[in-house]
C-alpha cells in the first residue's frame, strides 16, 4: 500500500506539473482551455471552472491540457470553424513552441531543484579531477593524481556524474580516455595543463562491473558550487536518457530491459525503503526522463507536436490538421501497444522476482 501511495503520488506531482506548464503558458498568451485532465480514460470525478473543466480520470498513467484548436479549425468536411482568436493554432508559431515545450521544461526543472536540494547536503561536490589512484592497479600505469578527465570513449565528461556514467556505461572495462594533464596542485589551480590521450586503459572488472581504480577529488561545497554542480548533474541525467535510447536503437538493449509504470512502482518502493534522500534521487531521474523522453519526435508526444510545427515554420504553413491528427492518433495507438507491452513484462518480471 505504501509503495502504491508513493508512486501516485510521484506520478501525480510529475504530471500535473507537466500539465501545469502547458496550462500556464496556453492561458499567458491567451489559448482558450477546454479541459485539464489528470489521467487518462474514463473520467472518475470533475468540476467547471469560469472557462477550464477539470478532471481526474481513472488510470494515472498521463494528462492533457484540452486546448481550443489544437487539431485546427476545420469541421469533418474541412470547413472553418468560427473563431474569436483564442485557439490553439491561431496563435504565432512562437507561442504554440513554447505551450508546447512548457510541460517537458517543467519536468526538467522540478528534477534540477530536487538534485539542487540533494547536493545542498553534501558536504564535498565530486568533480572529474583524479585525486588518488590504487597502487598496483593496471589504471596506474596511466592514469595520474590531478588528471582531469574530459572524455570516455569519445564522448565529453564535463562533470563528475558523466565521467562516472560513461565508465558503469563501458563494457569490456577497456576505456580511450582523454584528460587535461596538471601534475600537480599549482597546475590544477592555475589551470595550465596539457591535454593527453589515453588510449585502452585497462580497469578491474568484478561480476562484470567495472571497478573505479582510483578516487575522484572532492570541493567543500558552497551556495554558488552546488547550483554549479545541480545543473551539471541535470545536464548529466538528459545526457543519460539521449544515451540509453541510442543503445536501445543500436539493439545494445532491448524491450525486455525497459520499464514502465509496474516497473517503476517497484523501483519507487525499493527505494523509499533505503531512506528520503534515495526516493528524491530516483524522483528526480524519473521527473527528468519524462521530461526528455515528451521531447523526442514521436507522433502523439510534444516532440511529435513540436517535429510537425518545425516544418510549419520552415514551410511557412502548416500541414493540414486532419492529416497530423492522424498521425498523432496512430501513434497514440503505437504508444499505447508498447506501454501494454512493457508493462506485461514488467509484471512477468515481478513474478519471477527480476524487479
Amino acid at each position: 500500500m505504501l509503495t502504491f501511495l508513493l508512486t501516485l503520488l510521484t506520478f501525480g506531482v510529475i504530471i500535473t506539473l507537466h500539465e501545469c506548464g502547458h496550462f500556464i503558458f496556453a492561458k499567458l498568451f491567451g489559448v482558450r482551455v477546454n479541459e485539464f485532465s489528470f489521467g487518462m480514460g474514463p473520467r472518475l470525478v470533475g468540476w467547471q471552472g469560469k472557462e477550464t473543466e477539470y478532471s481526474i480520470r481513472l488510470l494515472p498513467i498521463g494528462g492533457y491540457v484540452a486546448m481550443e484548436g489544437e487539431d485546427g479549425m476545420e469541421d469533418e468536411e474541412g470547413r472553418p470553424i468560427p473563431s474569436d482568436g483564442r485557439a490553439f493554432c491561431e496563435k504565432p508559431a512562437w507561442q504554440r513552441f513554447i505551450i508546447l515545450f512548457a510541460g517537458a521544461a517543467m519536468n526538467i526543472v522540478l528534477g534540477f531543484f530536487i538534485l539542487l536540494a540533494l547536493a545542498s547536503q553534501m558536504d564535498l561536490l565530486g568533480t572529474n579531477v583524479v585525486a588518488k589512484v590504487e597502487e598496483g592497479t593496471a589504471v596506474s600505469e596511466y592514469l595520474q593524481p590531478f588528471d582531469r578527465i574530459v572524455k570516455v570513449n569519445g564522448y565529453s565528461t564535463p562533470n563528475y556524474n558523466d565521467v562516472v556514467f560513461q565508465m558503469i556505461r563501458d563494457q569490456d572495462g577497456v576505456m580511450d580516455l582523454e584528460v587535461i594533464r596538471y601534475g600537480d596542485a599549482e597546475g590544477l589551480q592555475q589551470k595550465s595543463g596539457q591535454r593527453v590521450g589515453l588510449s585502452q586503459v585497462p580497469f578491474t572488472m568484478e561480476n562484470e562491473t567495472i571497478q573505479l581504480d582510483f578516487v575522484f577529488y572532492g570541493e567543500e561545497n558552497n551556495p554558488l558550487r552546488t547550483v554549479s554542480y545541480a545543473a551539471g548533474w541535470t545536464s548529466s541525467v538528459v545526457k543519460q536518457v539521449w544515451y540509453s535510447l541510442m543503445d536501445i536503437l543500436t539493439g545494445r538493449f532491448g524491450l525486455k530491459d525497459l520499464s514502465g509504470p509496474v516497473g517503476t512502482a517497484a523501483v519507487i518502493g525499493e527505494a523509499s525503503s533505503q531512506g528520503l534522500q534515495t526516493l528524491l534521487l530516483m524522483v528526480a531521474f524519473i521527473t527528468i526522463n519524462i521530461g526528455v523522453f515528451n521531447l523526442l519526435p514521436i507522433p502523439a508526444l510534444d516532440g511529435g507536436r513540436l517535429f510537425f510545427l518545425l516544418i510549419e515554420i520552415i514551410r511557412r504553413k502548416p500541414i493540414p490538421a486532419r492529416y497530423e491528427a492522424y498521425v498523432h492518433g496512430a501513434g497514440l495507438v503505437l504508444l499505447l501497444g508498447l506501454i501494454a507491452v512493457v508493462t506485461f513484462n514488467d509484471i512477468a518480471k515481478l513474478i519471477t522476482g527480476g524487479i
